[in-house]
Order: structure tokens, then C-alpha cells, then sequence
């Protein structure tokens, strides 16, 4: 359908009243005033075709007028005026995260509104850029390794050992599955070769980890009664405040790997921790684990501790389609044992 002049006239002039009272506020709160005028530029661009029936050519018309009037820089290209639009349409329904949004960047946001088809899924990731201060890149890193499915089934025992203070920041800072196909390993492995590949992989395995781990050393050692001990890897977490003591695991999780980590954590509390620290809290990565088996071994502990998956090498996409996904694989081994247990009590 044909564009009336007047019509697309006043249209443009209403767009550009609203950048310069937007520029005006810009002064107070720059990026903030930036997404809204984004969101409602691009809800007048849906409402005028939905109004008018204007086609894709209005785009690429506003573009050329707001370009002559602000700039070739000014961020009113046709690809983002088209982001504008995919923007408004995202949260348009959602009243909550239309309020989230103006906290992070705008390549934050096309990253986000982008990728992620679902709404949680968005705000999951839009909370955690603004907690975390995660930079484009690292959100970029953890959305294209599905952060959001990873960050499910959490097994720990923050809650039981940790003031309610700290219980919750120390359940945000771990996964239960860290994504190590960056380390590049192929076939079998030791836990030493591991480590090895993580050390030379540091900065990336510390992206992969979070924001405010420190690196404190490998194979760190512990002393007493004339024995030594090793942890595998030794980080500081800058806003727990705490230690953080990771040990290597190949295959699946045992129960004995809880008590040596409970070990290890009591002897850091009592000859590593500074007194104005939190206590130190253990990390076991493994392959796999049972939760029901983890859940049992955490029981008791004293100490703060999770045990978390990983994995080394992703699956191609055309393969990883046709497999179930981790969730419908438990499933089906839970009722696989409900049934056996079953005939084995008739």
C-alpha cells in the first residue's frame, strides 16, 4: 500500500519531537531513556502498519529521514529500527520486564530479545546481566551455551550451612553444569590432564565460572600433623567473600567425594580463611550424578558444598535433535526403577 505523504509527514515529525525530548533527558539517565524511546519508537512503527497497512518500506523511509536529520551514526539504521520493532513486540505484554530492560545496554537487549524465544528464558537473562554486570560477550557466551537449561537442579547444601545472608548469593554463583567444550579435549582423559587443560584455558574457564572468582592456585596445599593434602583448584569469590575449593572428577559422582571435600573445607576454615571471610565452599564437578545419591551424601555435612556436572565436547545439532534431553532421560530412568521395583514386589 502507498505511503500518504501528510500522513508520513506528521509521523516523522512526532518520531523526531521524541528523540529530542528523549536527548534532552539523556543528559540524566542515558541508557535508560535510550531503551524507552526504542520501545516506543518501535510501538509507533507497529501501530502505524497495523493503522495504515504500511509495508516494509517505512523502515527503510524512517531511516533515511532520521539519518538526515541526526546523523549516519546516529543509531537509526534499518536494521535497528527494525530491532526496535522486534523489541516492542518481546515485551510489549510484560509490564515487569519493561522495567528491567532500561538496566542493561541496548546490544545487550538485541542479544537477549534475539536469541531467546522464551520469556523466562529472557528474564532469566536480562536479571542475571544486571546482577552479574555481565558485558556483551559474556552474555553471549552464556546464552549460546544455554546458561538457562544449565542453571537447573541445583544440588547443594547452601541452605543448610550458610547464614541466610550468604546462602542465596552462594546458590547464584554455581551451575549445575559448567560447559568445558572450550577446553578442546578429544576421547579419554585423567583428572591431572583435566586440570592441565583448564590451567591453560584459565581466562575462559574463569567467563565460564562467573563474575568475582579470583584464581588463587592449583593443586593448592594443605598441611597438618605432618601430612599433605591437595586441593585441585583454589579460587576467591570477591563478593561471597569466601574460598571457593574446586575438585576434578572423572565419571560419576561418589558419595565419598562429600566427606573429602568436607575434609578439605574444614582444614581451610580453620588454617586458610581470614577472620573477616565467609567459609570456604567446595565445588565437585563430575561427568554425571545421581541427585537422589547427592542429596544422601550432602546430608550432615557441615560444610557448604555442591556437586555440579560438566561437559567437554557438545554433541553435533543434527544428532543432539534426535536424543532425549537430559530431563526426559532422568525421567525415564526414575520410572524404568519405579517399574522394576514394582514387579520385583509382585
Amino acid at each position: 500500500m502507498q505511503i500518504k505523504n501528510n500522513e508520513f509527514k506528521t509521523f516523522i515529525k512526532n518520531i523526531k519531537q521524541k528523540i529530542y525530548s528523549a536527548k534532552n533527558r539523556a543528559v540524566l539517565s542515558a541508557n535508560r531513556f535510550m531503551i524507552e524511546l526504542y520501545f516506543e519508537i518501535g510501538k509507533e512503527i507497529v501501530e502505524r502498519q497495523e493503522k495504515y497497512g504500511w509495508g516494509k518500506s517505512i523502515v527503510e523511509e524512517m531511516s533515511k529521514e532520521l539519518k538526515k536529520e541526526f546523523g549516519e551514526k546516529s543509531g537509526y539504521s534499518t536494521q535497528n529500527l527494525w530491532y526496535m520493532r522486534q523489541f516492542y513486540l518481546a515485551y510489549k505484554d510484560n509490564e515487569n520486564l519493561q522495567q528491567l530492560v532500561g538496566e542493561i545496554s541496548w546490544s545487550a537487549n538485541i542479544l537477549i530479545f534475539s536469541k531467546c524465544k522464551n520469556i523466562k528464558e529472557r528474564e532469566y537473562y536480562i536479571k542475571k546481566t544486571i546482577e552479574e554486570g555481565w558485558n556483551r560477550n559474556v552474555l553471549m557466551h552464556y546464552i549460546k551455551t544455554d546458561l538457562f537449561n544449565r542453571d537447573e537442579n541445583k544440588t547443594t547444601n547452601f541452605n543448610d550451612t550458610l547464614s541466610n545472608e550468604i546462602s542465596g548469593l552462594a546458590n547464584d554463583i554455581i551451575k549445575s553444569e559448567y560447559n568445558l567444550e572450550f577446553l578442546g579435549i578429544e576421547g579419554e582423559f585423567k583428572e591431572r590432564e583435566l586440570e592441565k587443560y583448564i590451567l591453560n584455558n584459565l581466562q575462559k574457564f574463569l567467563v565460564e565460572l562467573g563474575v568475582g572468582f579470583c584464581f588463587v592456585g592449583s593443586q593448592y596445599k594443605l598441611s597438618i600433623e605432618g601430612k599433605d593434602y591437595f586441593i585441585d583448584l583454589l579460587f576467591f569469590h570477591r563478593r561471597l567473600n569466601s574460598l571457593v575449593a574446586i575438585e576434578l572428577k572423572i565419571g560419576e559422582f561418589k558419595p565419598e567425594y562429600a566427606g573429602k571435600m568436607n575434609f578439605y573445607l574444614n582444614i581451610l576454615n580453620d588454617k586458610v580463611k581470614m577472620e573477616h571471610e565467609n567459609p570456604a565452599i567446595g565445588i565437585i564437578l563430575c561427568t554425571n550424578k545421581n541427585n537422589i545419591e547427592v542429596e544422601y551424601a550432602l546430608q550432615n555435612l557441615n560444610q557448604p558444598m555442591g556437586i555440579s556436572t560438566y561437559i567437554t565436547k557438545q554433541l553435533p545439532k543434527d544428532l543432539k535433535s534426535l536424543l532425549p534431553t537430559k530431563k526426559e532421560f532422568e525421567k525415564f530412568i526414575k520410572n524404568y526403577k519405579e517399574e522394576q521395583l514394582i514387579e520385583r514386589d509382585n
